[in-house]
Order: C-alpha cells, then structure tokens, then sequence
C-alpha cells in the first residue's frame, strides 16, 4: 500500500490554565491508563488551527462557517452590484443557498447582537441555515454571481433558482473549488449527502503525559469607586484550572486532501501547488496555535517543547501509547518534559520495528536540553525549515505520483 501520510507529534508544556472547559466550567479530562489527565477537545484544537489560518493564508483560500450565510452571501452580492440592498439581495440569496446545499433557511428565531441592533427584532435580519454551513470564498463568490445574474434579470427568485441550469449551477458551486480548511477538516450537510467533504486531517484529543489534579483559584475584585469606609470585594468568585505537559497528536492523509482541493480545479489552478500550501499551514497552524479559552485570566500563551513530524506510506500512527503508563515528575524531580521525551524516544522505534511501520522520513524540532532523548529519531530542524521541507517532501512525491 503506498498512501501519502503526515503525522504530528507534539509535547506542550501548559502553566495553570482553563483552555478548554466542560459544562461546569472545569477544564475538561479524561482518565486514560487508570488515571485522571488533564484533556483538550480536538474540536477545540481544530478551531485554534482554522483561526491560525488567517495569519498563514490568502482569505481566498479559506471559507467561513456559519448558520449566517444568506448574509455572508449577501455582502458578495452587494460589493458585485452595489445598487442593491441587501433587503433586495436576501430572498435571492436564499433561494441559492437552499438550492446550493439544499439546508433549511428560515427566519432567525433571536434578535441579533450588537449595541446597534439592540432593539432588531428578527424581521429585520436576513433567513438563516437551521445548522452551521461550511462554505469557501470561491463557492460564495461563484453563488453571488449566479445571484446577480438572476437580480439583473429581475427574475422572481423561487422561479429563477427552479431553471433547471440554475439549480445545477448552484450545486456545483458548492461543491467544487473547496477551500484548505474544508479539505481538512471536512463539511457535513445533514440535507445533501452528496455535497459533503471527509476530512483529510484527523485530530486526537490533546492529553496530558501524566496525572492531573483539578485546583481552583479563589478571586475577590475590588469596586473601584468603593472608599476606605466601604471595606470588602465587589465581587467573588472561582476559576477552576490544572497545568499539563500534553502530548498532542494530528494526521493529514495528503492523498484525500488532494482529491479535495482538486475539485473543480483548472490545470492554471493546479499550478499554483495548493496542496504543498495546505500541508505547511495545516503544520504551522496546529503546532503554534492555543485555544482561547480563559486566556486573559491565565496568560497561558506557550509554545511546543518538541515537535515530530513524520511522513508515511501506510496508515497514521499515534504514539499516545508511550503515555499509557504515566509520567510521575516525583520520580525524576525534573518536570515531564524529560521523561516525556524519554518515553517517546523509547515507544517509537519500539512500534515502529515490530509493526513494521517505520516512517519514510521524520523531522524533530525541540527546544532544550530536556528533549535531548528525541535527537536521534530523526532530522533536527528549526520551524521555518521544518515547513519548508517537508512542504517540498510533499510536492516531490505527489509530482511523482502524477
């Protein structure tokens, strides 16, 4: 079987913080090899990689994904013909989405938010999707023209979109010219099947390599405008919180991701090598990015103690194993971060001469003498050359592919 697989391997060390919490405001866990560790969603980690996107990639390439795509639908409209409102682009834009992706639009059932619209009932909002809608810049701009189209012809929207040219005109939009993060991360529409996108990239639960216990911070704030007869806080309460060295792990089958972005593609498109773009800001963007949560209270900003990117023919493999076992600071008095490092450098060659499943080529990138026990696995590289490297790792093999 010759496949074309990226593994990411990541150890993070994370002071006191709340990255990602349960529905009582706890950080989430999990127990795993019968103890209790700290964990952060993949959800979570999936949406800090999207949102890292902006920084790494053209807006042309990304998509947005919202139950309020009638509006974001109706921004093209309007920037294409301005002489439109966006009253006038709303049932137009409607109708092309339902078409599009066949999701339910309906009247919001909430009063937007914002100072201005304090007082908007719903009847002054454009319809929405009933379900969040994954869609790409291209996708919304080839609707939009197709909206404009229809407008300009002063056509009755519901009999514009019933021509049966229009409606496969639509769907093709929405199927074709997918973005880097909806190759990654997939698109799921409950009412049309077919225009659903599998995700090339796969993200585990980020764990923590040893036992956590759950601590809380006790907080009072002071009333400012309070004088010195009016002892006492104006407020408090409690934030729950742990710090974790976790062991984060994401696998990007390129062969899918590929298939995904080829869609729709002209070959002038195709040379501008979108894959090789996608790899290196899906690495780039998972290694350096934090999810948001609590971060103005925690502070809790850090970056990877390690970084083990490999490149495969076969299936992905995680190496959480080398934590079934947890890592016990006590033992070493040094932190985790070294017999982290220890127990990875240990697991990996061990899996990878039983099974058979040794990686073509693997990258390390670490910082300090703790992680020393990871040098030998692999090439030593910084982050830009990390990138850079095994972007072109990708584009000489998919090149010999072709």
């Amino acid at each position: 079987m010759t496949r074309t697989i990226l593994d990411v391997h990541i150890l993070q060390t994370v002071p006191p913080s709340n990255i990602n919490r349960d529905d009582t405001g706890a950080p989430k866990s999990a127990v795993y090899g019968g103890v209790r560790r700290s964990r952060v969603s993949s959800q979570a980690w999936k949406r800090a990689t999207r949102k890292a996107f902006d920084d790494l990639l053209d807006p042309a390439e990304l998509g947005v994904r919202t139950k309020k795509v009638v509006d974001a639908l109706t921004g093209r409209i309007t920037t294409l013909e301005p002489s439109v409102t966006p009253e006038q682009a709303w049932p137009m834009a409607a109708e092309l989405v339902q078409a599009a992706t066949g999701a339910k639009i309906e009247a919001p059932t909430r009063k937007s938010g914002g100072k201005d619209a304090s007082d908007q009932g719903p009847e002054g909002q454009a319809p929405q999707s009933s379900y969040l809608l994954f869609l790409s810049a291209h996708q919304l701009d080839a609707l939009a023209k197709l909206a404009v189209e229809g407008i300009g012809k002063g056509a009755e929207p519901k009999v514009f979109v019933k021509e049966k040219e229009v409606k496969a005109r639509a769907k093709r939009s929405a199927s074709t010219h997918h973005s880097v993060d909806i190759a990654l991360f997939g698109r799921m529409v409950a009412d049309a099947a077919d225009i659903n996108v599998d995700a090339a990239a796969q993200v585990a639960h980020a764990l923590s390599v040893h036992p956590v216990d759950m601590e809380s911070d006790y907080f009072t704030a002071v009333d400012d405008s309070n004088t010195s007869a009016e002892p006492g806080a104006g407020m408090i309460g409690t934030v729950d919180f742990n710090s974790a060295t976790l062991y984060r792990y994401a696998a990007v089958d390129v062969d899918l991701l590929a298939k995904n972005l080829d869609a729709g593609l002209t070959d002038a498109e195709r040379m501008g090598e979108p894959v090789r773009r996608a790899v290196e800001a899906f690495i780039e963007g998972f290694a350096m990015s934090m999810p948001t949560g609590k971060a103005n209270t925690f502070g809790n900003h850090t970056l990877p103690d390690a970084v083990i990117v490999k490149l495969r023919s076969s299936r992905p493999v995680s190496f959480v194993g080398a934590f079934e076992k947890p890592v016990i600071h006590h033992e070493t008095g040094e932190g985790h971060v070294r017999a982290a490092c220890k127990a990875l450098a240990e697991h990996i060659p061990a899996i990878e001469k039983t099974f058979g499943a040794t990686a073509d080529a693997t990258w390390i990138l670490r910082v300090g003498e703790p992680t020393a026990d990871l040098a030998p696995l692999g090439t030593p590289v910084d982050l830009r050359p990390l990138i850079t490297e095994v972007g072109q790792a990708i584009a000489d093999r998919l090149r010999k592919q072709a």
